[in-house]
C-alpha cells in the first residue's frame, strides 16, 4: 500500500508536528533541539528559529507566520538509538504559542496565559477558515479557540485526558482529538466558530502498551491519520471509525509522533530515531487553511 517511502531527512532531535511550505519546505519543530527547522526537499536542514522550550505542532496562520507550540521543555534520555522523553525539563513552568516569521526568523509570544491562568504544556495545532486556531494544552486537559492576530483566547473544551493531537475535517464541521494514555480519539461537531459539541468517540485504541496515540492529521478524504506508539507508525481511521490502513516505519521506533501533507504526500516524524519520512499517501493529502 505504501511505496517509494524514503527518509527525507535524518538527525533531527525528536522532531514533531510538521508543516509544509509552497516550495515544499518542511519547517519541523524538534522538542530535544528547541528549534524549528526547515528541511528543503533535497534533505538540506537549515535552523530557522530556537526556542525556549520543547517545540511541538506548528502551523501556518493568516498573517504567513508559522505559530509553534511549545510544551515548555522535556528531558530525554537515550537507547538502542531511539531517544525518549522522561520528563519536564528544570524550569518548566508553563507552554508558550510561539508566532515565528519565516524569513526572519524572528520570534514572539501569542500567548503564554488564557483568562489570566498560565497555560500548560501545548502540542498541536490547527487552524479554521476563519484565522482562528484550536490548540491542545496537554498538561491542562484543554483545547484553546484563540485569534492570534487579535490577542484573544478562551477555552472551547475541557476536561480531556491528556489530550495530544488536534485535527479538522476538509470541510471544517468535525474536530477530533486524540488522547495518549486513554487511547481515545475524539469527536467533536464544530456548530459555531470555537463552539464545540461532544459526539461519540471516533475510535478506541486497542494496544496494552500505556502510551497509544501521539498527534493527528486529517488527509484529503477526511480519514483520520493517527500516530500509532505501539505500532511504530500511523493509524488510518475513516470518518466513520473504520480501520483502513497503517503505515508502519521502515526502522521501528516507539515514538512516531505525528504528521503533515503536502500535496498528495505525508511527511511522518519518527522522533525518537529523528527521522522524518516521506511517504506517497494512497487517500491523497490536503493543503490545510494558509498553508502557503
Amino acid at each position: 500500500m505504501f511505496e517509494n517511502v524514503r527518509a527525507l531527512a535524518t538527525g533531527l532531535r525528536f522532531p514533531e508536528g510538521a508543516s509544509v511550505g509552497a516550495d515544499g519546505s518542511v519547517f519541523v519543530p524538534e522538542i530535544e533541539g528547541r528549534a524549528l527547522v526547515r528541511v528543503r526537499p533535497d534533505g538540506r536542514k537549515a535552523t530557522v528559529a530556537k526556542f525556549s522550550g520543547g517545540a511541538n505542532g506548528c502551523a501556518f496562520g493568516p498573517d504567513g507566520a508559522i505559530y509553534v507550540c511549545d510544551n515548555g521543555g522535556l528531558t530525554f534520555t537515550g537507547d538502542d538509538g531511539v531517544r525518549s522523553p522522561i520528563g519536564l525539563a528544570e524550569g518548566n513552568t508553563g507552554g508558550t504559542l510561539w508566532r515565528v516569521d519565516v524569513e526572519t526568523g524572528a520570534v514572539e509570544a501569542a500567548f503564554t496565559e488564557c483568562d489570566g491562568e498560565r497555560i500548560g504544556g501545548l502540542n498541536d495545532i490547527v487552524f479554521d477558515t476563519n484565522g482562528f486556531c484550536y490548540f491542545v494544552d496537554t498538561t491542562r486537559g484543554r483545547l484553546y479557540y484563540a485569534d492570534p492576530v487579535a490577542g484573544a483566547i478562551r477555552v472551547a473544551a475541557g476536561g480531556l485526558h491528556i489530550p495530544n493531537g488536534a485535527g479538522l475535517s476538509p470541510d471544517g464541521s468535525r474536530l477530533y482529538v486524540s488522547e495518549t494514555y486513554t487511547g481515545r480519539v475524539r469527536r467533536y461537531d464544530v456548530v459555531g466558530d470555537g463552539e464545540l459539541v461532544e459526539r461519540p468517540d471516533l475510535y478506541q485504541h486497542d494496544g496494552e502498551r500505556d502510551q497509544k496515540w501521539d498527534g493527528l492529521a486529517v488527509d484529503g478524504a477526511g480519514n483520520v491519520c493517527v500516530a500509532d506508539l505501539p505500532g511504530s507508525g500511523v493509524r488510518v481511521i475513516s470518518p466513520d471509525g473504520e480501520v483502513l490502513g497503517a503505515f508502519v516505519t521502515p526502522v521501528e521506533d516507539p515514538y512516531v509522533t505525528n504528521l503533515c501533507f503536502g500535496g498528495d504526500t505525508a511527511y511522518v516524524s519518527s522522533a525518537g530515531r529523528g527521522i522524518v519520512y516521506e511517504v506517497p499517501w494512497p487517500w491523497g493529502g490536503r493543503r490545510l487553511n494558509f498553508q502557503r
